[in-house]
């Protein structure tokens, strides 16, 4: 019985990695059929919102969703698309992982980490938020919840566990934000007490930031609230050669959003000049959320490949001079040879 993934596209750059992206599953013949969905700003112009409820409805219907960069015009009134997504479908774990590829511009090789960041709670809730009269405080609650960090910590440590990781480092500032990161902190000591195999290990947010870049190669799996997590998973990005290379997945009970983390890139939409890579890596951890483990390690496998032996092939930013129709083709060559 095939399963159908909600495609969306997304703005500027995202139809043509979403395309090569497709390219690439249909030569690994996954088996999956594609609904097609609308969001962003074709939609805004289209339907008046951003998220049109058919939209909405399609993800809750197939349970997973393929996501291209998407544009939240800038003024009020607009909330962040991502940020909706995650609060409609309880989205509670964001996870990134950062590998390295060879030929990036990066200052370190052989990295494999992944950040899980509690997606929900924290400094990002919309609540609470306020600005005085005249114009001089401004007020935002950060909201830490015991449930809330349980189920994001726990997702870790499972993690860890179904993917044979050593250890597991908690991140926070719990020496001065006492309540909500002690709260956050005193969650994640109960729960690896359940995973005794499992290292853990806790780590103030600035001296991680500082471990990070000085040797990254001592970690292995790092869980944080929202706030550090959505710095912090940049950060390691950086480490292996940017956001081109960033993939995130956004996991719920109900449903999960695998998406390219970098943005739409307007400026060289339409050029075929956008590397892939990052859109391709979510559709390979889709693929192992689907349980297609062997076929997602055959996208990050083939890519790794072509990078190594046809940079010809490859996008600019990677150090070629192809486009990304030449990356895809690259890349299905590899997939369809077995």
């Amino acid at each position: 019985m095939s399963k159908t993934v909600a495609v969306i596209k997304g703005d500027g750059i995202g139809p043509e990695i979403m395309d090569a992206t497709l390219r690439v599953l249909e030569a690994l013949e996954c088996g999956l059929e594609y609904e097609e969905i609308e969001a962003g700003l074709g939609a805004l112009e289209k339907h008046g919102t951003l998220i049109p409820q058919a939209s909405l409805d399609a993800i809750a219907k197939h349970g997973v969703a393929l996501k291209g960069p998407l544009t939240t015009p800038v003024g009020k009134g607009f909330s962040s698309i991502n940020v909706q997504l995650r609060r409609h479908f309880d989205l509670y774990a964001n996870v990134r992982p950062a590998i390295s590829f060879p030929g990036t511009r990066s200052r370190y090789e052989d990295i494999d980490l992944i950040t899980v960041r509690e997606n929900t709670e924290g400094a990002y809730l919309a609540e609470g938020q306020s600005l005085s009269e005249d114009g001089e405080t401004a007020l935002a609650t950060i909201k830490v919840t015991r449930s809330g960090s349980e189920r994001i910590v726990r997702y870790a440590f499972e993690l860890a566990r179904s993917k044979g990781r050593k250890k597991v480092t908690a991140v926070h500032k719990a020496n001065i934000i006492k309540s909500s990161s002690g709260l956050f902190l005193e969650v994640a000591r109960e729960v690896a007490k359940d995973y005794p195999e499992i290292e853990f290990q806790e780590m103030i947010v600035d001296n991680a930031c500082m471990q990070l870049v000085m040797n990254p190669h001592q970690f292995d799996v790092v869980v944080t609230t929202n706030l550090f997590g959505d710095i912090l998973s940049d950060l390691c990005a950086g480490l292996v050669g940017g956001l081109g290379l960033a993939p995130g997945a956004n996991i719920g009970k109900e449903a999960a959003i695998f998406e390219a983390v970098h943005g739409s890139a307007p400026d060289i939409a339409g050029q075929k000049l956008a590397n892939p890579c990052a859109l391709l890596l979510a559709a390979a951890d889709m693929l192992d959320h689907l349980g297609m483990i062997d076929k997602g390690t055959k996208i990050r496998t083939a890519i790794r490949a072509v990078l190594e032996r046809d940079r010809a092939r490859v996008t600019p930013d990677m150090g070629g001079s192809g486009t990304t129709d030449t990356f895809a083709d690259a890349l299905v060559e590899y997939c369809q040879a077995g």
